[in-house]
Parts: C-alpha cells; sequence; structure tokens
C-alpha cells in the first residue's frame, strides 16, 4: 500500500502531466521511463506518446521490451533514428559524452514536435540523478526537456514503488545506463566495442545466474569485469574463469580481469572526479 505522502506525489504528478498537454516521454524501456510513460497515459490519454531512440548503444533485446512494455501501458511509441554514433564529439568519448548523445536526440525531437503532435518532451530523471554526475541534464535543459519526477520531488525508491503499485514488471529492474557507458573515458565509441560488451555481459549474466554486473571495456582490449562482492568466488572456479576468458577473448577482448572492489555503478567517472 502506498504512503499517504507518495499517493499525494502521485497526484501531483498526473496533475503535473495533464496540465501539460499532448507530452512525448523519453523512453528507454527502465524503470523511471516506464512509470514516467505509464503516468503520461493515465494523465493524458490519447494526447501521451512514448518516444525510443534507436542506437546501437542499446543492449540487443532492448527494443523489444520497449514495444512490449509500451502495449502494455497502452501507449503509441514512436521509435527514432538519432545517429549520435555518427557524431565525431560522441565517438571521442571524453567525460561529456553524455551531453552530445542527449542534444542529438532532443535536437531529433525538438525538430519533429509538431510532426509528432506533442506540445512537451519529459524525462524520466529523478530527484536521486541530480546528485550524480550526468552532463546530460544539461542538453535537457538547454532544449526545454521537462523533468517531472524532479518537479513534484520523486525519487528512485519511490518511483518502484509506483512502478509496483500499477503492476509494471520492471518495478524491479536493475538500472541499465547505456552500453556506451561501459567504454573507458577518452576510448573510442565503436559499434564493434559496444556489441562487444553487449555479448559479453549477456553472456555472463546467463553463465553465472547473475541480474545485474558490468563489463567495462578498458585501453588495449581490457575487459574489467565487476559483480557483486558476494558473486566474486564464481568468477575465480577454474573451471568457471577458464570458460569466462575464453568467450572474451572470442569476442575480441585480449585481456580479462576482475575488479575486486566489486559492482559500483558508474565507476568509470572515478576518473573524472580525481580529475576535477
Amino acid at each position: 500500500m502506498l504512503s499517504s505522502t507518495l499517493i499525494n506525489k502521485r497526484e501531483k504528478l498526473l496533475a503535473w502531466l495533464e496540465q501539460a498537454g499532448r507530452v512525448g516521454v523519453a523512453f528507454s524501456a527502465g524503470v523511471d521511463s516506464t512509470v514516467l510513460a505509464k503516468a503520461a497515459r493515465l494523465a493524458c490519454g490519447s494526447g501521451a506518446l512514448a518516444l525510443l531512440a534507436e542506437s546501437p548503444s542499446l543492449p540487443r533485446g532492448t527494443m523489444e521490451e520497449a514495444v512490449s512494455l509500451a502495449k502494455r501501458i497502452d501507449i503509441p511509441l514512436q521509435i527514432l533514428q538519432t545517429g549520435e554514433f555518427l557524431r565525431p564529439e560522441y565517438q571521442a568519448n571524453a567525460g561529456n559524452r553524455c551531453y552530445f548523445c542527449k542534444q542529438t536526440l532532443y535536437l531529433c525531437l525538438l525538430e519533429r514536435k509538431a510532426k509528432l503532435g506533442i506540445d512537451i518532451v519529459v524525462n524520466g530523471t529523478n530527484l536521486d540523478d541530480l546528485g550524480d554526475y550526468r552532463p546530460g541534464l544539461q542538453a535537457a535543459e538547454e532544449f526545454d526537456v521537462r523533468s517531472p519526477f524532479v518537479e513534484v520531488e520523486l525519487t528512485k525508491p519511490e518511483i518502484r514503488e509506483l512502478a509496483r503499485d500499477w503492476d509494471l514488471p520492471v518495478w524491479d529492474k536493475p538500472a541499465a545506463p547505456c552500453l556506451s557507458s561501459r567504454i573507458a573515458h577518452g576510448l573510442e565509441v565503436t559499434v564493434e566495442r559496444v556489441r562487444r560488451v553487449d555479448e559479453a555481459e549477456r553472456f555472463l549474466k546467463e553463465f553465472l545466474q547473475i541480474s545485474e554486473l558490468r563489463v567495462r571495456h578498458e585501453f588495449h582490449e581490457l575487459a574489467r569485469i565487476e559483480v557483486p562482492l558476494s558473486s566474486l568466488e564464481l568468477l575465480t572456479r577454474e573451471a568457471n574463469a577458464a570458460t569466462i576468458v575464453q568467450f572474451l577473448r572470442d569476442l575480441g577482448f585480449r585481456y580479462v580481469t576482475v575488479d575486486l572492489a566489486g559492482f559500483r555503478s558508474g565507476s568509470l567517472n572515478d576518473v573524472l572526479q580525481l580529475q576535477i
């Protein structure tokens, strides 16, 4: 059962969206954007539209999941080609790569607002995101993309509660940043590298039966595997290690390492913090 505080925030969210007019939701099939799409459908009815950018940085299966979720929510889904991989600034993969990705997406949406029949674009940024390093937020501000969760002060745990209350299957889905976020800053982002990371993570999740892990693509074709500390022993078993090393080498990695600090979301940003 939702708390009275969360019920109040939910009603504020629905009222905010209803007053916004025809709403386009930047959609990724993650918990935040799925809850926002559901809220937009409830508040705006046929005036709500989900917008998904097709990109090599999406893990395989995301497109199918997005289509399925949109059908479940009963919200129309528009798939867009944005072409961020064609931008040298994005490929260079400096610390502000995410800015150029979002800038490309939001510019595409701005140019198509009239054709799409929407008055406003909203994203799933929540209150907890504001304490993290997210250069994409600058692009949202520049293109007047709004963040309703922030404006009604919804946190990530509260959004998960809403997802469960609305019977959305993503309520406990782990965070799933784009595949480009696995590439070490300064190492060029290419379709081949993100594909390699995607295949490695898919294999490890199935082989080890772990739902949340990362394969970081470092320089010199080195794969740095992060799993929860409780699962480290699975990686170091002799038979498992041999199978994992062979699979990742077949993908194109030259070296395979295990991070003894365990899984940390956004760990590649540690380097950026040292440079500040």
